[in-house]
């Protein structure tokens, strides 16, 4: 009984429900928008990289590597706190579209780039002696190949990059870990912590569970 009146607490649980329900909304539409964003960048930056032009390559490498290799919590600690010295504000949730955005960007462009790098040289060459440009190879023959390569890291990152909106605590983002956890100093109950893992779980398990059938659809092109 100890264990369910800590963790299961139904009066708990009846008067902080409807504040974690917002707060899902909120995940849910960051995490779509972060999604979106992201693949949609690293999609382009990754065709760009295709033409071949330096002064398009550097930037684009030097974008990916540094988005992989710098911790998400520390951009948006940069972003929230650092870029109002400058005359820039930003909102809590502008910022974690920015910053998760941008990572997924970084790297979705490398599993894109490492797609469309996959696809044979001899593809390319039939595309181009049929009579297509170069754009039409690349978006009829090459980019589809390329995005069914990379479906199961994609999905797979892009659910790691999307559950990083708890990091929206620290900058008071209402999203689920931050009302629960300051449901939880209310209370004095673990009910609401227990209530944000349900709810991390009803939103996450279904992808994660995607991606594992997507991985086995995929399994033979990987």
């Amino acid at each position: 009984m100890r264990f369910i009146e800590t963790f299961f607490n139904g009066a708990v649980m009846a008067k902080y429900l409807p504040d974690l329900a917002s707060a899902i909304v909120t995940t849910l539409w960051l995490s779509a928008v972060i999604v979106v964003g992201g693949l949609l960048l690293g999609l382009a930056l990754a065709c760009l990289r295709t033409l071949g032009r330096w002064y398009l390559n550097i930037p684009i490498v030097a974008f990916a590597d540094i988005g992989r290799a710098l911790p998400p919590l520390v951009v948006i600690l940069i972003f929230y706190f650092g870029l109002p010295g400058l005359g820039i504000n930003l909102s809590g949730p502008m910022v974690l579209i920015l910053v998760l955005g941008g990572v997924l960007a970084a790297f979705a462009e490398e599993i894109f780039w490492a797609g469309l790098t996959a696809v044979s040289k001899g593809q390319w060459e039939a595309g181009r002696a049929t009579g297509l440009s170069f754009a039409q190879t690349l978006f009829e023959i090459a980019l589809p190949q390329a995005i069914r390569l990379g479906i199961p890291p994609l999905v797979n990152r892009a659910l790691a990059i999307t559950k990083m909106t708890a990091l929206g605590s620290v900058i008071g983002v209402k999203e689920i870990l931050a009302v629960s956890s300051s449901a939880q100093s209310f209370s004095g109950s673990a009910t609401p912590l227990t209530m944000a893992a349900l709810a991390y779980l009803a939103i996450f398990l279904p992808v994660v569970i995607l991606s594992r059938l997507l991985e086995k659809r995929y399994a033979w092109s990987v």
